[in-house]
């Protein structure tokens, strides 16, 4: 046998892998690739790797599952790279990522690219480079002017990005020249594939190993003796790298920056390194600050330890328990003594929290704790340090992770505990783009597939929680009253018509709260003002003809800012400069009508001048150390009365907050929602919590035009259980939640006729497919227009038992199916939300 013969016998015999990839595309599927044989032995699942999709688009996908199928309908192309020595994904993971695509009807592709952290994927640049059968200097076609220097940059340098092109050209559209060129054969486009995440360097120094020795540091001394500026920077490595005790420490070296002092010479530096004295080299380091390591213990009120051995004891029959807590009651020491207990079981922890501005306080208590063994992952971090967190659970750096709902994606692979925190909150819903998951949902079927535990906490459980504790399926424990000597406050509820009737009210304001703000003042105590509604005023009209600027892309009014002299949309994020005259008749008096949190920390400024007054609300805090800042100044004193949005609902606790003002509490009442009243009632609890905490009782005041409604009557006495009654009976009346699922549909379409017949054809094809009582609609939502597209919605109700779920979602994505070959409705856009509330 030859030898070529003999290769291709060995070739024969090697077995061929493929491997099915998740891309981060909206298609139903995974796409089967082919393996090298040179990469046979390094493809593993979890793993990245770099694809063609098409014919020009290179992709970074993960690898979902290996066999020895090859594709029956299409010939696989090979895997262009593998970009991981180990998985950054876990087969649990992908388990979870199955059914979050299956339940809540999207693609894996789409949970995917909400999964893996932006820092892991690859961007790709298109890049130009000349043709290689093309000779420049020989050739008899003709370029104009700019196809020219083009061409001769490209003879200089290997590529170029287009935006290069377009610096070296001075033009913002190019594509014309580069089709030309592309057109006559001169140059190819290509695309050149980066890795995002940048690990952090640090450049430092150290000795050269040669001198370590006392001798030879000694000859090193009298070498310098006529050099003191060399000399100096010697004696202060030597200060702080005790070279001679512990030799050891020179590995690790000094941080460059150290030697930038004023007293240290920059240059002498550098010639001790050309001389080789010192030397220099990089250290990859975390973009995370150090924090002591040893745990230390929280001490437990009796209630509390009372209510730790309800929740191990709920926990032996049921893998997930209900803590209802009232405000104040001590949840965080409960959370963090079971944390404890988990760590030290050796298991993995994930305390989740619904927003950011939540995870400001609570870090900086748990830090203080758990140290270093702590990760926080949320979307103000930037992209490398969420790869960061992200490969130090894969590591096991961090064993337990506090995180808002994107941190259920994590790559945990031996939960033991999972912490729902305000488990009631919206916050924990996604709504664009899909997955439209709910995190708290999610987080049970991750503990189920984890064989671990999950803790709700609340001090006004939702609705669908507290049902499931009352039936049974979940353990409920509860914490009545308040930690150490705190008291819950008292309420009053100032009547707005009356106010007004009596001229009483200072604008917007009831005399009773500026009376209690005054007095808050006096005692140097400080103030929330909760409005939960951003912006300076909802919107401007004009005096003259009625007129109200709209967004124009959206079917709504712009919210005016006037710390930006602005108007703004916050659907789309459209703004425009403030008018000066109406656009409509010319006149040039314009009002503000309704208050936003803007208005009103104006309005509070004017009233009671001798206050430093803060606004909390997303326009204040898009940076990333707002939330931080802002909370820090008001819990050091430096703040009497901040206002704001639902953030200042959240769970954050300041001792000397001793006043809370509801502002508008009927707009959220009256919202066309079937969970107005329960939002209502969780917001104004919630809030009311943030008055009067340890020894002090503090004092909350309502406005509202609707003094009669009983709901008012339920939060002032914190009447969860009585709230709960009245709530859960006519949810069981009108057949919703928790009664029934919903799925709500969502239609888009930019011609609003396209989008009506869309709606009305496929609620007739669903009605006839599930009947005609579980299908609303369909109809216009309240906000009929957004970002150029026209709105329709239908919503879904499905009884909790005798219902195939899957079967029913299975028939309402081949209806989509169905009505998008009809060519007049292609353009249209359906979207389907599983548990859309």
């Amino acid at each position: 046998m030859s030898q070529l013969e003999f290769h291709s016998a060995t070739e024969d015999t090697r077995q061929t892998w493929f491997v099915d990839v998740i891309l981060p595309v909206p298609i139903p599927k995974m796409f089967t690739y082919r393996v090298p044989h040179e990469l046979s032995d390094l493809v593993q699942i979890g793993c990245r790797v770099i694809v063609q999709f098409g014919s020009r688009k290179i992709l970074t996908g993960v690898i979902g599952r290996m066999h020895q199928t090859p594709p029956e309908k299409y010939e696989a192309k090979y895997i262009l790279e593998i970009l991981d020595d180990e998985p950054v994904i876990n087969k649990i993971q992908i388990g979870l990522f199955h059914w979050i695509a299956d339940y809540y009807m999207c693609t894996l592709g789409e949970v995917l690219n909400i999964a893996l952290p932006t820092g892991l994927k690859l961007s790709s640049e298109s890049k130009v480079q000349l043709h290689p059968h093309f000779e420049y200097y020989e050739s008899d076609l003709e370029f104009s002017d700019k196809e020219a220097i083009v061409l001769e940059t490209l003879l200089k340098t290997n590529s170029l990005s287009y935006g290069e092109i377009s610096k070296l050209l001075n033009l913002k559209s190019i594509y014309s020249i580069i089709k030309s060129l592309v057109y006559k054969e001169t140059i190819i486009i290509f695309e050149e594939v980066k890795e995002k995440y940048k690990p952090k360097k640090e450049n430092r120094i150290r000795l050269k190993p040669h001198w370590l020795g006392k001798n030879q540091l000694q000859k090193a001394f009298d070498e310098l003796a006529s050099k003191p500026k060399q000399e100096a920077i010697l004696l202060h490595y030597l200060q702080h790298v005790p070279v001679f005790n512990e030799p050891e420490l020179n590995q690790k070296g000094l941080i460059k920056s150290s030697f930038t002092s004023s007293d240290l010479s920059g240059s002498s530096l550098r010639t001790l390194i050309k001389h080789e004295i010192f030397e220099e080299f990089e250290v990859i380091v975390s973009r995370f600050d150090s924090y002591d390591n040893s745990l230390a213990e929280v001490n437990l009120t009796e209630t509390q330890l009372k209510a730790k051995d309800e929740i191990l004891t709920s926990f032996k029959e049921k893998d997930v328990t209900l803590l209802h807590g009232i405000t104040g009651s001590g949840k965080t020491e409960l959370y963090i003594s079971l944390i404890q207990d988990a760590l030290e079981g050796g298991s993995q922890i994930l305390y989740l929290l619904p927003e950011i501005a939540l995870t400001t306080q609570i870090v900086s208590r748990l830090r203080k704790i758990f140290g270093d063994k702590m990760g926080v992952y949320h979307s103000k971090f930037s992209d490398n340090e969420r790869v960061e967190v992200w490969k130090g659970v894969l590591s096991g750096r961090y064993q337990f992770v506090v995180g808002v709902r994107s941190a259920i994606f994590l790559p945990f692979d031996n939960l033991g505990l999972i912490v729902v925190d305000e488990e009631h909150e919206s916050s924990y819903k996604q709504y664009d783009p899909a997955p439209r998951y709910n995190a708290r949902d999610v987080a049970m079927v991750m503990a189920n597939q984890h064989h671990a535990k999950v803790l709700l906490g609340s001090a006004t459980p939702s609705m669908e929680s507290q049902y499931q504790a009352q039936q049974g399926k979940y353990g409920l424990v509860k914490l009545t009253t308040r930690f150490g000597e705190g008291q819950l406050p008292d309420f009053v509820v100032a009547d707005m018509i009356r106010e007004r009737n009596k001229k009483l009210s200072k604008g917007e304001f009831s005399s009773e709260l500026v009376s209690s703000i005054n007095q808050a003042l006096e005692n140097k105590e400080q103030v929330i003002i909760f409005q939960n509604r951003r912006g300076y005023s909802p919107y401007i009209t004009c005096n003259e003809c009625g007129w109200i600027p709209k967004c124009n892309s959206c079917a709504v009014s712009l919210t005016y800012h006037q710390y930006r002299k602005e108007l703004r949309c916050h659907y789309c994020g459209y703004k425009e400069p403030l008018p000066s005259t109406c656009e409509a008749c010319g006149a040039t008096h314009l009002k503000t009508i309704g208050f936003g949190t803007e208005k009103l920390e104006e309005e509070i400024s004017l009233l009671f001048p001798q206050a430093r007054v803060q606004r909390m609300d997303l326009d204040t805090t898009r940076k990333k150390r707002s939330y931080d800042t802002i909370i820090s100044d008001f819990e050091q004193g430096n703040i009497d009365i901040l206002v704001g949005t639902q953030m200042v609902s959240k769970g954050l606790d300041f001792d000397n907050v001793n006043l809370v003002g509801i502002f508008d509490v009927d707009r959220m009442l009256h919202f066309p929602d079937f969970r107005s009243f329960e939002r209502t009632f969780q917001l104004s609890t919630q809030v009311s919590g943030r008055a009067g905490r340890r020894n002090k009782k503090g004092k909350v005041v309502i406005q509202t035009r609707s003094i009669d409604q009983p709901i008012l009557k339920q939060i002032i006495e914190h009447g969860y259980d009585k709230f709960y009654q009245n709530e859960i009976a006519e949810r069981h009346a009108h057949h919703y939640p928790p009664f029934t699922r919903l799925i709500g549909v969502t239609v888009k379409n930019r011609d609003v006729k396209l989008a009506s017949l869309t709606a009305i054809k496929l609620g007739n094809l669903i009605k006839e497919k599930l009947g005609t009582k579980r299908v609303l609609g369909p109809e216009e939502p309240i906000i009929s227009k957004i970002r150029n597209e026209y709105l329709m919605e239908l919503t879904i109700k499905l009884e909790r038992s005798q219902v195939n779920l899957a079967k029913v979602k299975s028939i309402l994505l081949e209806t989509r199916l169905e009505l998008m070959q009809e060519k007049e409705l292609k353009t249209s856009k359906i979207i389907f939300d599983v548990d859309p509330y």
